[in-house]
C-alpha cells in the first residue's frame, strides 16, 4: 500500500511544490491552495496538531492526510521536517501571478527582490510580505522564489499573496522606490500604496541598471561603520513605513 500511495505521489508532482512540514501545509490550505496529496508519519497526531494550532483546516486535512512509514517520508523528503508531513500543492501559473502583481489600482505595495542569492531570506521577506499585506514579492535572477527551501522560510505565505520570478523590464507598473544608502532618509519621504520598494543583495546593493530605473532612492539611515542590514530587516523596516503612512 505504501509503495503505491508513493507511485501516486510521484504522478501529482508534475506541477506541484513540495510543502515540508505542517505550517506550510496549514497555510497553503488556508489561503486557497489546491493541494494534492498529504502524507505524513502519525495521522492521528497531525490532527491533534493542526486541531490545537489551526482547526480551521482540520476538516480539509481529514480528507486529505494518508499515513505511511517515516521511511517512505524520508524517501520524499530526506530533510523530513519534526512534524512529520509532507504535502504537494500546485503552484499558481505565472499568469495568475502576473495578473494579480499588475493590476491597478493596487492597494499596497509590491517588494522587489534585486538578483537574491539565499532562499532561506527570501523565504523570510515573503512570509513578511503576507504579514504586511503586501500585494506580492518578484524576484529577478536565477533563483527560484518558489524553491522548496524558500517554501519551507515562508512557511508556505507563498499561498497569502503573488510571488513570481520577472525581468527587470517586467516589472510591474508604479512608482519605484529604490532602497540604497544615497537615497534621501526614509523618515522624510512617504510610501503610496502602489509602489514598488526595490532592495538589492547585501554585499553588492542594487545594480546601476536598477537605480537608473528609479522614480526614488531612499535610504534608512544606519550608524557609521554597520556595513549592511539583513534582507528581510530592511524589507520589514520599508513595509513598516509604508503601512504606518496609511494610519
Amino acid at each position: 500500500m505504501d509503495d503505491e500511495l508513493v507511485r501516486e505521489w510521484r504522478a501529482a508532482e508534475q506541477g506541484a511544490v513540495l510543502l515540508d512540514g505542517f505550517h506550510p501545509l496549514k497555510h497553503a490550505l488556508r489561503f486557497g491552495g489546491e493541494v494534492r496529496r498529504v502524507l505524513t508519519a502519525d495521522r492521528g497526531a497531525l490532527l491533534a496538531l493542526a486541531g490545537e494550532l489551526a482547526p480551521d483546516v482540520v476538516p480539509a486535512l481529514d480528507v486529505l492526510a494518508v499515513e505511511v512509514t517515516e521511511e517512505r517520508l524520508r524517501g520524499l523528503a530526506p530533510r523530513l521536517h519534526p512534524t512529520g508531513v509532507v504535502a504537494l500543492a500546485v503552484r499558481p501559473s505565472v499568469e495568475a501571478n502576473r495578473a494579480a502583481l499588475g493590476l491597478l489600482p493596487r492597494r499596497a505595495p509590491v517588494v522587489v527582490l534585486e538578483n537574491p542569492r539565499n532562499l532561506g531570506n527570501v523565504g523570510a521577506v515573503i512570509r513578511l510580505a503576507a504579514g504586511f499585506g503586501a500585494t506580492g514579492v518578484v524576484t529577478t535572477g536565477e533563483l527560484d522564489p518558489w524553491h522548496p527551501t524558500v517554501l519551507r522560510g515562508s512557511a508556505g505565505l507563498h499561498f497569502a499573496t503573488a510571488v513570481e520570478r520577472v525581468s527587470l523590464p517586467e516589472l510591474p507598473a508604479g512608482p519605484l522606490y529604490v532602497l540604497d544608502p544615497e537615497g534621501v532618509d526614509i523618515r522624510d519621504l512617504p510610501f503610496p500604496d502602489d509602489a514598488l520598494l526595490a532592495f538589492g543583495t547585501e554585499r553588492h546593493g542594487v545594480s546601476a541598471e536598477l537605480k537608473e530605473r528609479a522614480d526614488r532612492l531612499v535610504a534608512v539611515p544606519m550608524q557609521a561603520g554597520v556595513s549592511s542590514f539583513n534582507l528581510a530587516t530592511s524589507v520589514a523596516m520599508g513595509l513598516f513605513h509604508w503601512m504606518s503612512g496609511r494610519r
